[in-house]
């Protein structure tokens, strides 16, 4: 084992007392994301009123005795959260209060990310990742990355991992398989009620999922509409906001990523646009994305029909909407 794959992974994690941190921090301290034998830091940020709250999650991960846990900070300050880490992970932001609109929540959250930018730039380990969870996710993203200095592209990710397992399992459900039966369905475009979710070159086992499922009005009048709507209706049905699956596509965008794709298929996964799908160069945008030995790769050339592309484009043209509407915030 070389000395960096012995040396422990750090990981930050901001917004670390809320729901989504409380699921996915066991998960990477008991190695399911970076493996059984590699150790992890986590590195733990909050504001001052939640620090009560996170020292009792922390209690809880001490008493779990992780014995890939090497130590654990909780901290105010960003400077002190980011330094060398190896991934940032932008779990908090401010939620949406009632009766406001997108473009006053993301111009509340847009100083956040602009301070966690800096910081990130300033003291992340060089081969630092960043997935930006926290909504409105793409355009903090976004945000961020215009304030963190000169960190490759590349190193950027929104989350549509959610948005990519609730189309998978919607498919599964239609087509009475399981989910891991159902491969390379796509999300384009904004993690809002605009995504557009594309089985057009999706599969179930190994077929084209359109003639498994056989039933156009289905995949165009209720496949859409649920997948868009998903969260919204866990809200209605619980009370209260989808955390545990949010936690666990966290966990399957990194280990996507930490590891080549299987030959032949894809994820979901909001990236620094270069233009590709006549998405405009620099926007926070979801593609279909693989992974490689030496990084990932955009999947190109892919077909699509006329209603696609007119659904992308509804939802690019919104990212381009919030792109101007916080254009004073980028750095």
């Amino acid at each position: 084992m070389s000395d960096s794959e012995s040396a422990p992974v750090r990981i930050a994690i901001t917004g670390a007392a809320g729901q989504i941190a409380y699921s996915l921090l066991f998960h990477i301290a008991d190695g399911q994301v970076f493996g059984p034998h590699r150790r992890v830091i986590l590195q733990l940020l909050e504001i001052p009123p939640a620090l009560p709250a996170l020292e009792g999650t922390i209690m809880e991960l001490r008493d779990c005795a992780f014995p890939l846990v090497d130590d654990i900070v909780a901290t105010v300050d960003p400077e002190v959260a980011f330094r060398d880490v190896n991934w940032a992970l932008l779990v908090g932001s401010k939620p949406r209060g009632k009766g406001q609109e997108r473009k006053d929540l993301i111009r509340d959250n847009g100083p956040i990310f602009i301070g966690q930018g800096k910081a990130i730039g300033s003291v992340a380990a060089p081969d630092v990742r960043i997935l930006v969870v926290g909504n409105p996710c793409n355009t903090n993203c976004l945000i961020a990355r215009s304030h963190a200095g000169n960190i490759a592209a590349e190193r950027w990710f929104a989350m549509t991992r959610l948005d990519h397992s609730r189309a998978l399992a919607q498919l599964s459900h239609k087509c009475d398989v399981p989910a891991r039966d159902v491969k390379n369905v796509t999300i384009w475009g904004n993690h809002s009620s605009t995504l557009y979710a594309d089985v057009s070159h999706a599969t179930v086992r190994g077929k084209p999922a359109a003639d498994v499922i056989g039933d156009d009005k289905w995949i165009s009048g209720e496949f859409l509409p649920t997948v868009r709507q998903r969260g919204a209706a866990i809200i209605q049905a619980r009370g209260k906001s989808s955390a545990a699956s949010a936690a666990k596509a966290v966990v399957d965008h990194l280990r996507f990523f930490l590891q080549p794709s299987p030959e032949g298929e894809w994820t979901s996964a909001a990236v620094v646009s270069d233009g590709s799908y006549d998405i405009p160069e620099g926007l926070i945008a979801s593609f279909p994305v693989r992974s490689t030995a030496s990084g990932w790769d955009i999947v190109r050339g892919l077909e699509m029909n006329d209603a696609a592309r007119a659904g992308i484009k509804l939802s690019v043209d919104e990212l381009v909407e919030e792109r101007d509407t916080v254009k004073d915030l980028l750095g």
